[in-house]
């Protein structure tokens, strides 16, 4: 169990006596890199939340979507993720600025309902930058080129820290639906306009 989870989880685990069955999943269930299974969970993935928080410690959770694999596995130690263009907020990457940690939850909500957790720490790499210096540099760039549009701005490097399953009990099974993606379009009417009717109208 040495190294793994915080002083709060442990703190807790004490108080409300889970310390041996939080042990046991440390043991048998943590990693401190991504197995072959979790390499091959991650490439076939459309979709991962990432959590990101500044130096202050306030948080911040987002949804990135792409085709299967467009997170991209660099190494066991090593993943990769596109930015493409947003609302210009930069939320995820200003806090990656300010506070390296990342986290990111993959899920299978298709065929096995299972998910996957990695946690480690972030770095900001413009697009070009990225295709100078990855190894995979002919693969990804000839990937990423297919339409203009959908050419990355930057790419967030991962380094992995922590990496574990997510259990399958509560995930629900869903069924994909056909919808026409817009990707990198500056259109409301395909972002979602004003959805919550968050807009001043004073």
């Amino acid at each position: 169990m040495a190294n793994h989870g915080s002083e709060g989880e442990h703190t807790l685990q004490e108080r409300f006596g889970t310390k041996q069955s939080a042990s046991a999943f440390y043991d048998k269930q943590m990693l401190n890199h991504l197995n072959s299974s979790m390499r091959d969970f991650i490439s076939k993935q459309e979709m991962v939340f990432i959590a990101t928080a500044d130096s202050k410690g306030e948080c911040d959770c987002s949804f990135r979507a792409g085709k299967s694999g467009f997170v991209r596995v660099l190494s066991d130690k090593t993943l990769a993720c596109p930015e493409y263009r947003g609302n210009g907020v930069m939320a995820s990457l200003g806090n990656i600025l300010e506070n390296q940690n990342i986290g990111m939850t993959f899920i299978d909500f298709f065929e096995n309902t299972i998910g996957l957790h990695v946690n480690g720490t972030a770095q900001v790499i413009e697009h070009e930058e990225f295709l100078k210096t990855i190894k995979q540099e002919k693969e990804i760039g000839h990937a990423v080129q297919e339409n203009e549009e959908k050419i990355p701005e930057r790419w967030i490097f991962i380094t992995v820290k922590e990496a574990y399953i997510h259990c399958s009990k509560h995930i629900p099974l869903l069924k994909k639906l056909d919808k026409e993606i817009h990707w990198g379009t500056d259109k409301e009417v395909y972002k979602g306009g004003d959805f919550f009717k968050a807009k001043k109208t004073d």
